[in-house]
């Protein structure tokens, strides 16, 4: 199929960038009578129920925007599928059950009555589902009674795979086919008490077998990926030989707003976005069995535009209304803009390494390079409330504080792994979110260079990182992991679990301060990627906007 596809702008897949057609070269309108089939993709929402606010990159400056809402969104969905009732099919790409509050209170069960009013065709689980463990996981996402699948999730004493690997389903006398496949790094990704019971293949350890059973057995027209591995793995993927048959992957977990789906060799590569916030939009003209055009839209879920859906919304009123004077309570304002969208440092990161430090005393603070929560931005006062559940977006899990001693040796060369994780020449190397984030430390790196050979200086305080010297370490103890183990670095000392977690820390902060103002300070610095990088994906020209 992919070799008769028409599309309508000339080069329109081989960039991700979207916003400037100008330089394109039209060519002749294609054949688009025939039978359409349209698919909506949602990822990554991250338990964030309500409207709230967006962060966009535009015209080399930051803008926001007031986006999201589920049952906005599912007026959108209604809207989308009222045009073509008969071919419309609608997924999530996991990552929906953690990140909010009401999500983390109920541990997940918020949302089986939520998503079941949302009508999905089909969902996959993503790295945060197993974070209450594997009984509650299932049994949230029994409640959906919406087919969920992932082919390489099993349970590790029955060898028993938890999901049906596939979804196929038949539209208008196309007959789609869906395998999915969750990251199999989710035991050292998250805290590895998580996904107890829990076992993952690789994505190759039955993929080629998957993609022959549903073209050749079940003859699927159309065959799709549907994963939650991050755009560079991704896109390395849609390179791969594997995938001959393939033809799209619709990606997830990175929060990516891929605007025009990237081309690789054998596949095309989408990602929704997140936090409800947008629904990436396919279309696909079948003529005698065949595809004779392709669109692909990134829609924004505008509240202006999409008024809330009143079953959806009675729905999430009931569910929410347990923890709404809890969830509500103001702990204290910012009068800068938190977010937390930037790959090297950004402002809500530096609160809390901030608050860690000072609440501890250590050297230095360090947080994991979380991708997610929506940003809070200050109204025309001047300030914005943190309640008690922002505190649950910024941090999904609530954990006790850790400290520990480290050298400077260990901690150039933890460093060291920590942005190779990130800037990895190879996907198949990169793990988990963006850069690691601290305070009490100043980092300055050069990220095209080779594995270990990335850090250019170190500082703690006002002094260059001593090797010999040890210093004292704070951060989130992550439960499972070994007691000489700190946020992935290991073989410290004198390691010692507080008896205070890391909200009340930020409670307590702010508490203090009362309205906290923070920025990106340059305490860390990629010297080759300049102070805005957004997204990192080299070999496309893709850019997060």
């Amino acid at each position: 199929m992919k070799k008769i596809l028409s599309i309508l702008v000339a080069g329109s897949f081989l960039t991700a960038c979207g916003s400037n057609t100008e330089t394109k070269e039209v060519v002749d309108l294609p054949d688009i009578s025939g039978d359409t089939i349209t698919i909506l993709q949602t990822a990554d929402i991250h338990g964030q129920i309500e409207v709230h606010d967006e962060l966009f990159w535009e015209n080399e400056e930051i803008t926001f925007k007031r986006l999201g809402g589920l049952a906005n969104m599912k007026t959108l969905f209604n809207t989308e599928r009222a045009k073509n009732p008969e071919g419309t099919i609608i997924l999530d790409g996991g990552d929906l059950i953690q990140g909010g509050a009401v999500a983390a209170l109920s541990e997940g069960s918020a949302f089986s009555g939520i998503v079941k009013a949302m009508e999905y065709d089909f969902l996959i689980p993503g790295n945060w589902e197993v974070v209450y463990g594997k009984e509650k996981m299932i049994n949230v996402l029994k409640g959906y009674e919406t087919p969920v699948i992932a082919a390489n999730m099993y349970d590790d004493k029955t060898e028993e795979y938890i999901f049906p690997p596939y979804f196929i389903k038949e539209l208008k006398g196309v007959k789609l086919g869906f395998i999915s496949y969750n990251d199999p790094d989710i035991p050292v990704r998250q805290n590895p008490s998580f996904s107890k019971g829990i076992g993952f293949e690789k994505i190759h350890h039955n993929l080629a077998e998957l993609v022959d059973k549903l073209k050749d057995e079940e003859g699927v027209d159309v065959l799709f990926l549907v994963t939650h591995i991050g755009i560079s793995k991704q896109f390395d993927l849609s390179n791969d030989p594997t995938l001959s048959k393939v033809d799209y992957i619709l990606g997830n977990d990175t929060h990516e707003r891929i605007r025009e789906p990237l081309q690789g060799e054998f596949s095309r590569v989408t990602e929704p976005g997140a936090f409800a916030s947008f629904v990436g939009k396919m279309q696909l003209v079948f003529k005698d069995g065949k595809i004779t055009y392709e669109g692909y839209e990134l829609m924004e879920v505008d509240p202006e535009i999409y008024a809330p859906d009143e079953k959806v919304a009675a729905v999430i009123e009931e569910e929410v209304a347990p923890y709404k004077e809890k969830i509500s309570r103001v702990l204290g304002y910012t009068s800068t803009p938190l977010y937390r969208y930037f790959v090297v440092e950004n402002p809500m990161d530096n609160f809390i390494t901030d608050a860690s430090r000072w609440k501890t005393g250590a050297d230095i603070s360090i947080s994991n390079g979380f991708r997610f929560s929506p940003p809070l931005v200050p109204g025309e006062d001047g300030k914005a409330a943190i309640t008690y559940e922002y505190l649950w977006n910024m941090l999904p899990v609530n954990e006790y504080v850790k400290t520990g001693k480290a050298t400077g040796q260990q901690i150039h060369d933890w460093m060291e792994k920590e942005i190779h994780n990130v800037f990895a020449e190879d996907p198949k190397e990169r793990f988990g979110g963006w850069l690691v984030r601290f305070s009490g430390m100043t980092l300055k790196f050069d990220s095209s260079k080779p594995k270990g050979e990335r850090v250019i200086e170190i500082t703690v305080g006002d002094e260059v990182l001593d090797l010999d010297r040890v210093y004292t370490v704070s951060a989130c103890r992550r439960e499972g992991e070994p007691d000489h183990m700190l946020c992935r670095m290991p073989n410290l000392t004198e390691t010692e679990v507080k008896e205070y977690t890391v909200h009340e820390v930020l409670e307590e902060y702010l508490k203090e301060k009362g309205t906290i103002s923070p920025v990106r300070d340059g305490r860390a610095q990629a010297v080759d990627l300049g102070d805005n990088v957004l997204s990192q994906l080299p070999g496309t020209d893709y850019h997060f906007h």
